[in-house]
């Protein structure tokens, strides 16, 4: 299977709606038409960087004789995707941006598939000595002793709207602190990566600084880093992901019957074995838990993860 990836390039989409437009779809799991049907997705960073998309997609691609297009970038990016109708289904992990997306009429169906946790990750020496701390309180020394000049402290954030940034503002929120007038441009101790995880995870390990990452990314990316997690633990670094279809009322050309084939599909049984056993053979652990039978562990309800779309 070959997955192309897509980039936000006008040519490129117009033919993907032309393909869209005129192609059959079907609910059906096997598909008996010849031609392909075509499926873009726009994702979080993180599903990708861990080719956990990518595993799924080829397990999809054979059920429905389908083509899986994924654009991959921050959340804040992809919603724009959405928003713009460039794609057929979302797929990222920032609550209060999607149910305002939802709640703005560009997206609907949305079900919880998988969740992991985020870790603040850095040096071995722990400069800023962190080390076992609760988050907030982390954040907060970081801040503190990169203001100071203490040598080796250095955060770099994603810095690029994604969900991770905004899980990163919530904890300097929590911790007491105005991220835009407190900690972003406060000094050379932070700096800003613009990029993805993995860019920001190789980013940090060669500053030898600290950064927040989600551990599905952060373990994929391990044995090229000198980076350790310091902190894992509070309720606040939970990280939960969903998919979601773009509205076909707002978007009439957009394939809705298989946005709404791949949304089922990640919430089904087999798949949710597929995340909860993803990269344990290789990392020792999940990159990811299945939401499916955690939905209350999680704060979502269990409609949120198990009902089919219709």
């Amino acid at each position: 299977m070959q997955r192309r990836t897509l980039f936000a390039v006008a040519a490129v989409m117009v033919a993907f709606l032309l393909i869209c437009g005129c192609t059959g779809t079907t609910s059906d799991p096997v598909s008996t038409g010849t031609e392909k049907q075509q499926l873009r997705i726009a994702t979080t960073t993180s599903l990708d960087d861990t080719k956990l998309l990518n595993h799924l997609s080829t397990i999809f691609e054979k059920q429905y004789n389908a083509e899986v297009l994924v654009v991959s970038a921050g959340t804040g990016k992809a919603l724009e995707y959405g928003q713009r109708g460039d794609v057929d289904v979302l797929m990222v992990h920032d609550r209060a941006r999607e149910d305002t997306f939802i709640a703005d009429g560009y997206g609907i169906n949305r079900r919880v598939f998988a969740y992991n946790y985020f870790i603040l990750v850095g040096p071995e020496s722990d400069p800023a000595g962190i080390k076992g701390m609760e988050p907030t309180k982390a954040f907060a020394a970081l801040r503190e002793k990169g203001m100071a000049g203490e040598p080796g402290v250095t955060f770099v954030s994603r810095g690029d709207a994604s969900g991770t940034h905004s899980k990163e503002q919530a904890i300097w929120k929590k911790a007491g602190l105005n991220y835009s007038t407190d900690v972003q441009g406060s000094g050379d101790w932070y700096l800003e990566a613009g990029k993805g995880m993995g860019a920001t995870l190789a980013m940090a390990n060669e500053k030898q600084a600290y950064t927040l990452s989600d551990i599905g990314t952060y373990l994929a990316y391990k044995g090229d880093l000198d980076l350790v997690t310091l902190v894992d633990e509070g309720d606040i670094l939970l990280n939960v992901y969903c998919a979601m279809q773009i509205n076909p009322e707002k978007y009439p050309d957009i394939n809705s019957t298989i946005a709404k084939d791949w949304v089922n599909f990640m919430i089904s049984d087999d798949v949710q074995k597929e995340i909860a056993s993803f990269g344990v053979d290789k990392y020792g652990q999940p990159l990811f838990y299945a939401a499916q039978n955690d939905w209350a562990k999680i704060g979502v309800t269990e409609a949120e993860v198990t009902d089919p779309i219709k």
